[in-house]
């Protein structure tokens, strides 16, 4: 039997670990996965509702992956502070970016320029909340329900203004396509958060605004405000009282969420088992019951394709509308 000469053979038998060193090296990081602390950035400000809601995340997932979940905020910019720290780390599963559907899918309708593409710099994981964003009114104003606030406003053009939380927020072009809907002519007050709104239509400094659905809970069960329309499909669980948009006549399905992304190098089997132990965190009764407290139905449980496919509906959902209603920011 002819013989490989020995120095033939080590070179063979070193090729051959070369080959197969990177897929056992892939296949460890994966399964090791993870071995020491990981950073969540959160693309708003501590004690907002989406933090609220990222800290709970993060707590159980310490818990549940048994290493730290660090909270690192990072608000600004409509997320871009917050996103382009997250697209340009490392993709080895240590850093994530926990954001609201505002930054991931109206920013990129409504900004000319960003130092990112989100689209294709971050990966979609999980969604860990989703609900309607809720339109009320001061508890002086002559409207009680979604009808009669277009029927006043029309009758009057330019003679109301409406508050969001920014120039360009998903609140700002709901509107706009209201009004384009109903032939409505108001001016838009844009806000840095949805407290400050409440505030000013609590003292009839405003006449309409939108917020997020549990910001407004406690003045609206106090009839301090009047609740008189939410977005999507399904009436808040603390608010049942206000009926949909759709419901009304207006018919608009996309809805606020929150949700986690990666930078779109991490291994797909480390996105997959984040998704699966956000979704197990999602069904705990503690959970549940945080939605709830904060007029959120219960937590959506989607896959990472599932999540990818509403973040592509509503991406094109929201261009539409930036482009009709000419919205573009610098």
């Amino acid at each position: 039997m002819n013989q490989i000469p020995f120095k033939k053979r080590n070179r063979l038998g070193l090729c051959g670990a070369l080959l197969v060193w990177p897929w056992l090296a892939w296949g460890q990081g994966a399964e090791a996965w993870p071995n020491r602390p990981i950073t969540l950035v959160v693309a708003s400000a501590a004690g907002s509702g989406v933090d609220v809601i990222a800290r709970e995340t993060a707590h159980k997932l310490s818990i549940a992956l048994k290493q730290p979940v660090v909270v690192d905020n990072k608000p600004g910019a409509s997320g871009v502070v917050a996103g382009t720290t997250v697209a340009r780390s490392k993709p080895d599963g240590y850093t994530w970016l926990y954001s609201n559907g505002s930054f991931m899918a109206v920013a990129p309708a409504v900004l000319r320029k960003m130092p990112y593409e989100p689209n294709k710099e971050l990966t979609p994981v999980a969604i860990t909340a989703a609900g309607g964003v809720i339109l009320s009114v001061s508890k002086d104003f002559p409207a009680n329900n979604l009808k009669e606030l277009v029927a006043l406003v029309k009758a009057k053009p330019d003679a109301y203004t409406y508050g969001t939380w920014g120039a360009g927020s998903s609140g700002h072009l709901m509107m706009e396509w209201l009004q384009k809907q109903a032939g409505l002519k108001m001016s838009h007050v844009p806000y840095k958060s949805t407290p400050q709104i409440v505030n000013d239509l609590t003292a009839g400094i405003l006449n309409i605004g939108w917020t997020d659905p549990g910001t407004p809970v406690a003045m609206i069960e106090n009839k301090q405000i009047k609740g008189i329309a939410i977005s999507g499909n399904v009436r808040a669980p603390r608010t049942t009282h206000i009926g949909t948009m759709g419901e009304q006549g207006y018919p608009f399905d996309a809805v606020g969420w929150f949700g986690v992304f990666a930078p779109t190098q991490t291994p797909k089997a480390i996105v997959e088992r984040m998704n699966a132990e956000i979704n197990k965190v999602l069904k705990t009764p503690e959970m549940v019951k945080r939605m709830e407290t904060m007029n959120i139905d219960p937590p959506p449980i989607k896959t990472v394709d599932e999540f990818k496919a509403i973040l592509a509906k509503d991406l094109k959902t929201w261009q539409n509308i930036a482009t009709e209603a000419g919205i573009a920011m610098d």
